[in-house]
């Protein structure tokens, strides 16, 4: 293939699978890696497992949601920066209008039984979904018996790091990257190679990206290009926090939102759960929800596609919402009012969470782009990939967890349901939407019950 053929894949279809996904990518990081890792390399083959863990690796070293900027990465390589915009704001929008939806119905309705029970279901499925992408991203990340040892220790002491101590994902990640850039000094010979599981054959491979494909022209590094990315990237925040500020005022709370999750889009190492802790303080501190209104919106997240983060547009809108409830206004207004600032709570929430995970592929994706290939600069990653699979253990075991133990104990009809869409993934081989279908479907039964 020639780094100037016009790609292979129309834009029209790209779209159309960028949008499906937004609407499917249930499970976490974990879930949608697999589900992405699924339908964009066994299924359509548009790139190489090499390619794809090349750039999985480098979304894992960023802030942000690590499955939504992999979306960007992809759709940047196959069209550019349109390409990037769509494929990034599609794995996003679904779940901000569904998580809009939902926070109106728990804002006006409260806890209805039904909805819960569905919740419940999904919940379950979710907990399944994120173990059988465990063992997927495991197969594929260490499947070199030379290195297996290795890269399993790096895997295990992630998980027990986490899962035990609580230590920093960015802690486990430095230390993973420092392991791999020694292994390649010491064995280069084990840490060379990108395949995983033999699903990418160097070169002739049908795949519209493959290991051997040249990089294309807009990919091509430039430390020009990178720096007129990052001043839009500065610019448009800059634009939109000076807006809130001068319609809002500086201690407004919607403009404190915005510079909340300004920061906090800049710290969320190790995915979402790394970040909701702090999330969850300043939420509280501030009054814009109580910690039981903060567990209702991560009982959303966890159950609706997109980001697990995305639960920052539940904060933005129940907080706006209950605020002009306590402003208080006119009995015919104040339910309109609330629902117009609660949308605006969200997408403020959204934008400025989401805006730096744009800024960080369309510049540095090019310099990832130039270092395909390159020991000195694969073997960290590939330590960086082993220690993720712990990582996600640590996720699964904590969704689990969630799942299972309830006020009174073991909730063991949680657990028949979770290992009865453990058997429908693993055995059955279903897809992950039949299989949360089935799960919701359970769940509603449930609530008639």
């Amino acid at each position: 293939m020639q780094s100037n053929a016009a790609p292979t894949v129309s834009f029209k279809k790209a779209l159309l699978f960028w949008l499906k996904l937004g609407f499917i990518s249930f499970g976490g990081p974990a879930g949608q890696i697999a589900i992405m890792q699924r339908e964009l390399v066994d299924e359509r083959r548009w790139i190489s497992q090499a390619r794809f863990n090349h750039a999985l690796n480098y979304c894992m070293l960023l802030p942000g949601p690590e499955a939504q900027q992999l979306a960007t990465y992809i759709g940047w390589l196959m069209h550019r920066m349109p390409g990037a915009l769509i494929a990034g704001g599609l794995f996003v929008l679904p779940s901000l209008f569904i998580l809009i939806a939902l926070s109106w119905v728990y804002v006006v309705y409260g806890q209805v039984p039904a909805v819960a029970s569905v919740l419940w279901g999904v919940q379950c499925a979710v907990a399944a979904i994120v173990v059988h992408a465990l063992h997927r991203v495991a197969s594929r990340t260490m499947p070199n018996p030379k290195v297996a040892g290795i890269l399993i220790a790096l895997a295990a002491m992630s998980f027990i790091a986490i899962a035990f101590f609580n230590v920093s994902f960015l802690w486990i990640v430095l230390i993973a990257g420092i392991v791999g850039w020694l292994g390649a000094k010491r064995y280069p010979a084990q840490f060379a190679g990108g395949g995983h599981g033999g699903a990418a054959k160097a070169g002739g491979d049908g795949y519209l990206i493959g290991d051997d494909t040249p990089t294309p022209a807009h990919a091509k590094f430039s430390k020009a290009k990178m720096l007129r990315v990052l001043l839009i990237g500065i610019a448009l925040w800059a634009a939109s926090m000076g807006a809130l500020i001068a319609w809002q005022g500086w201690n407004a709370s919607l403009t404190q939102m915005g510079w909340f999750f300004s920061k906090a889009a800049m710290v969320t190492f190790g995915g979402a759960y790394a970040v909701l802790p702090y999330v969850t303080q300043t939420a509280v501190a501030n009054q814009w929800l109580t910690p039981d209104q903060m567990m209702a919106g991560l009982a959303l997240g966890e159950t609706t596609p997109g980001p697990l983060i995305m639960i920052v547009a539940f904060v933005g809108y129940v907080g706006q919402a209950f605020e002009v409830q306590r402003m208080g206004a006119g009995a015919n207004l104040i339910g309109a009012a609330m629902f117009i600032m609660g949308c605006l709570g969200a997408l403020i929430a959204t934008w400025f969470t989401f805006l730096p995970s744009f800024v960080f592929i369309l510049a540095g994706g090019p310099f990832v782009e130039s270092t395909h290939g390159k020991l000195g600069f694969t073997a960290p990653l590939k330590a960086i990939s082993a220690a993720v699979v712990g990582a996600i253990a640590s996720l699964a075991l904590l969704f689990i967890q969630h799942t299972l133990m309830g006020n009174s104990g073991v909730d063991w009809a949680a657990l028949a349901l979770m290992l009865l869409a453990a058997f429908a993934l693993f055995k059955l081989q279903w897809g992950i939407v039949r299989v949360i279908a089935l799960c919701a479907c359970v769940g509603l039964l449930r609530s008639f019950l």
